[in-house]
């Protein structure tokens, strides 16, 4: 696999573990009984968008790692999967 290929996955990676990391530990407005002056309740009061960016950054490369250990001891072969139905 290219260092391409590599950063690649990695950056599909990254975004996929973003959007799962996003809501953890937020709380909204609505849910605090804050009003936003003008702003959506369901708006997170501090989303903590830098931490966030640190933990998808590290799990995306433990991800990553064991993809690559996976791809690289050959524990799945991917010729053996049926990629046709005939």
């Amino acid at each position: 696999m290219g260092i391409v290929t590599i950063i690649a996955v990695y950056l599909t990676i990254w975004w996929t573990v973003l959007f799962a990391v996003l809501p953890l530990g937020t709380k909204s407005y609505a849910e605090l009984g804050i009003d936003p002056e003008g702003g959506d309740p369901s708006a997170p009061v501090n989303p903590n968008l830098k931490r966030k960016f640190f933990t998808t950054t590290w799990i995306s490369a433990l991800v990553l790692l064991v993809l690559l250990g996976v791809i690289h001891f050959h524990l799945i072969d991917l010729n053996r999967i049926p990629w046709r139905t005939a």
